[in-house]
């Protein structure tokens, strides 16, 4: 991702003051230290303290607006929020297990020997 000339390596590293963190994000630096107390973005920490956020914690604010513009409470902002996160982790999870499978079909396949393993009793995650 480039901003400015400037190329992130990992959307999740902490580079942002809040300042620059609130121009990107369309709000008020008060509304960060307010979403942050409530748990809403969880901001990286410098040694002293300070906030620095990060690409995510910005598509997670921009995604606090957009809801809380659909008239949302930030109760349920947050609970949406977690739902979001915990499908994305399922999705990783599914694709991890979808990944081993594929070595065990291709290792029965192959004729190796997988100890109580039968090609029947395999079954493929399909994303809808």
């Amino acid at each position: 991702m480039t901003v400015s000339g400037f190329e992130f390596v990992r959307r999740e590293a902490p580079v942002f003051v809040i300042s620059v963190a609130a121009e990107l994000a369309g709000m008020h630096p008060q509304t960060l230290r307010g979403y942050d107390r409530i748990g809403l973005v969880s901001p990286g920490r410098t040694g002293g303290g300070g906030r620095r956020y990060s690409w995510h914690d910005i598509e997670q604010l921009r995604e606090v607006a957009r809801l809380t513009a659909q008239g949302i409470g930030l109760e349920g902002v947050r609970q949406i929020l977690e739902l979001q996160s915990e499908v994305a982790a399922l999705r990783e999870r599914a694709e991890s297990l979808q990944a081993a499978l594929d070595v065990a079909e291709s290792a029965l396949a192959s004729g190796s020997n997988l100890p109580a393993v039968r090609s029947q009793a395999v079954v493929r995650y399909r994303r809808p």
